[in-house]
This record gives structure tokens, C-alpha cells and sequence, in this order.
């Protein structure tokens, strides 16, 4: 889902987003995948780099080449608290699986609710 930048502060992208990957190294801080590589990931999980490989390449395997884009990641999925500890720099993939329960909550609770099921 793309960000919306108007639900941040304004320094997010100068001060805020910055400061968090320098501290992360620009590495995800959970699995310490490197910001900007290109490779693949098997179906373990485990990526596999792709060095000299345009993004969006497909292999003979059908694996398609993707470049690692860090995110950062509001710990308690709350975008109004930007303290330090509250934000990691996470790779994609991390960060889909910090949030799936996340969305899966959210998106029970909207279909209940437009059911008009939760009595909101």
C-alpha cells in the first residue's frame, strides 16, 4: 500500500526517516538484509543476491529480481508516535510480516463494521 505522506510530520522524510536507517546501518533491523540490493528471495525466505541483475528480471526458475527498498516501521502501528524506539528500518518482506496481524485485525473490524455487525 503506498504511504501517505500527509499523515506524517513534515521533517519525516528529511530528519525522522533518515535518522532511523542511519542508526539501522541502512540494514533491516530484523533480518539485516542490505538497502538497495537486488536478488531474490527462495520460497524459505532466504534471499539470494543477484549481483549485475536489473530489478524485475525473471529468472529460468520464474524468481523474479527485486531491489531491496528499506521502510520504516511504526513498532505499535500507531504513525502519530515517531519516538526512536517506536520505529525500525525494515526490509519489505519484514515489514509485511510486522504488520500481518496488524491488517488482518483492520480489515476484520472494517468488514464488520460496514456489515454494520460491530454496532458502530
Amino acid at each position: 500500500m503506498p504511504i501517505n505522506y500527509k499523515k506524517y510530520p513534515q521533517n519525516w522524510k528529511t530528519e525522522i526517516r533518515p535518522a532511523i536507517l542511519k542508526r539501522a546501518q541502512n540494514k533491516c533491523e530484523m533480518c539485516g538484509i542490505e538497502n538497495g540490493m537486488t536478488g531474490y528471495r527462495e520460497a524459505s525466505g532466504n534471499f539470494v543476491p543477484a549481483e549485475g541483475l536489473q530489478a524485475d528480471t525473471a529468472l529460468e526458475d520464474g524468481e523474479r529480481i527485486f531491489r531491496v527498498v528499506l521502510t520504516v516501521a511504526h513498532l505499535n502501528h500507531d504513525i502519530g508516535d515517531n519516538r526512536p524506539e517506536n520505529l525500525r528500518a525494515l526490509c519489505q518482506r519484514c515489514h509485511l510480516i510486522h504488520d500481518k496481524e496488524h491488517h488482518r485485525a483492520s480489515r476484520w473490524n472494517n468488514k464488520h463494521k460496514n456489515n454494520g455487525e460491530l454496532g458502530l
